[in-house]
This record gives structure tokens, sequence and C-alpha cells, in this order.
């Protein structure tokens, strides 16, 4: 009897170049990621996170003088992160949500990556190289120093799991709550993100342990694992230095819908009722992030130089939102 061919078998079973010993079952990495987005659209709501609430929240922040160069490259990225909710907006309306899911996942990450990159040049008139630098920047630059908002502000000061576990039940109003369902409210999507928060750290320590296998320090302890104390000691030393932030979970987010994960977000009968509100809950988080950066941005630049500018994009935009439904 010949065998009846299965990407999915085929996958879990036999691996791909990337990952020869079988990939992550996919019916675990579709739920956490529909389940935190979920979740984080329940806490914008509960938090109002918005564009009034964001400004009473910055009410204190002082404007800057910037140079020309600088201001224009906080426009700029306020611009591309408008785009980017402009055309999560458009993907909300498409009959097929899995037609649309991948992209709309990396539009996401996109338009948060380019708000997050204004606060930080607003914060401090620089604009950094790459991803990694970007969430490091922001998280110090900008959670560190109270200027992020819930639900975008929670943060872990350290990967030690110890440490992080500690943290995690610190932020917890209630029991856990995991990401295989839906959360319903504030307490169950308080969980959820917890949850999302712990899978990331241990992402970031597989991470830290992949680059680490990697570097002379780790050669010279002639070992090929982290079971004796002196390579313990080395990579807890590692996790300790790393902290972790909303954008570092941005970054996971991404990797999966951009990189990997082929099957999560396309095969299988149950995807499209899985993803029924999916675009929808990404357009939200990404609005209320989008309002929040614009808001610090808009103190940041003074009235004058903010009002003409939302003024220009909204007479010369060539997409659909306007940005007065967002500032």
């Amino acid at each position: 009897m010949t065998e009846v061919f299965s990407l999915y078998q085929r996958f879990l079973n036999q691996g791909t170049l990337s990952e020869p010993s079988g990939i992550p079952d996919p019916q675990f990495a579709l739920p956490s990621t529909v389940n935190w987005m979920r979740a984080l659209g329940i806490l914008v709501d509960h938090h109002k996170t918005n564009f009034k609430s964001a400004l009473t929240a910055y009410s204190n922040v002082q404007r800057q003088t910037f140079t020309d160069q600088a201001a224009n490259s906080i426009f700029e990225q306020l611009l591309l992160s408008l785009h980017q909710l402009s055309a999560l907006q458009s993907l909300a309306t498409a009959s097929k949500k899995t037609d649309v899911a991948r992209v709309a996942a990396v539009a996401w990450y996109y338009g948060i990556y380019s708000a997050a990159s204004a606060m930080v040049a607003a914060q401090c008139s620089t604009i950094q190289d790459n991803h990694t630098q970007t969430a490091n920047t922001w998280d110090r630059q900008i959670v560190v120093s109270k200027l992020a908002m819930l639900p975008f502000s929670m943060r872990l000061t350290s990967i030690v799991k110890t440490k992080a576990d500690a943290e995690i039940v610190a932020l917890r109003t209630s029991g856990q709550f995991g990401l295989l369902s839906p959360a319903s409210n504030h307490d169950e999507a308080l969980g959820a993100a917890c949850a999302y928060l712990s899978g990331t750290a241990d992402w970031w320590r597989w991470t830290v342990e992949e680059d680490l296998r990697q570097s002379r320090e780790f050669r010279d302890l002639k070992v090929d694992n982290f079971r004796t104390k002196a390579a313990r000691d080395l990579r807890d030393a590692r996790f300790d230095k790393r902290t972790l932030s909303f954008m570092h979970q941005a970054i996971r987010y991404r990797g999966k819908a951009n990189y990997r994960e082929a099957l999560y977000l396309s095969y299988g009968s149950s995807v499209e009722t899985l993803l029924a509100n999916y675009v929808a809950d990404l357009e939200k988080v990404l609005a209320a992030f989008l309002a929040m950066a614009g808001a610090f941005c808009s103190k940041r630049l003074g009235s004058t130089l903010w009002n003409a500018f939302v003024a220009d994009v909204d007479k010369s935009r060539a997409f659909t939102t306007s940005p007065s439904t967002v500032w």
C-alpha cells in the first residue's frame, strides 16, 4: 500500500535542513500566536491605550530641539508604521483570513518596529542598525525610563530562569492562564501575556546558548554542553545580562511567521476558524502601540512641528488610513 504523502508527518518526523530533528508541532504554535495577540487586544482595551491617554501619561515629557535629520527620522519611522497599520486594516477585510495571516503578522511587526524606532529617535536622536539593537535600545531608553504604557511595559530584568520565573509570578494578578485557549477577561489576558513572556524567555535562553557555543570562552572549556559548573556559570552570566521586554517578544513573533513554522498559519482544516479575529487583533494592538509612540514623539517635537507633520501626511498620503484616526 502506497504511503499517503503528508507534509505534517514529513516535517515533524523527517525534519528540514534547518531543523534536522523535526520541526515543533504546529498545533501548539498556532494557538500561542493567535492567543497572545488576543490577550494584548484585551489588555489594550482594559488600559485604554490610545493617543488621548498617552498624552496624559506623557504630560511631563519635555520638548526637545532636534536637528532636521533627527526630526525627519522620527517622521520617517512614524510614516512607515502608519502605512503598515493601513495595510493591516485592508487585510482585515479579506474574506479568507488564512490568505493574509502570514503577511499580516509581518506587517504588524514592522509597524511595531518602526514605531519603536521613532520613540528611540525622539528620546536619544539615534537609529539602530538591526532589530536586536533596536529592541535593546527601546528597552533601555523607553521601558526602563518608564515611558512605555501598559501592556507594552512588561519586562524581565534577567532571563536567568529562577529570576525570570519570580518576576513573571510578580506580574500576575491571579492564577496562571496559558496560551492554548483565548483569554476572555483582563486577568486571563494578563496570564496569557505572562505565559508568552515566559515562553519568549525560554527562546532567548536557547538563542544565547546557541551563540555561546560558538564563542572562544565556551570552546576553551572543552565541553559540548552546559552540565559542568564552569559552563553553567558562563551561560548564566550571559543570561543575567539579557533583559527582555515587548520588542524582544515581537522579534520572536516575527521570526515564526517570516522565517519558520511554514505549517502553522497555512496548513490544516481548523486554521481558518482559529484565525477568525486574528488580523483584527493585530490591527488593534499596532494602533495602540502607534498611538503611544505618536503621543510621545509629539511631546518631544512640540505641537507646531507635530501638527504640521500630521497635516502634511493627511493631505499627501497615498494609502487609506488617515493619521487623525490614530493621533
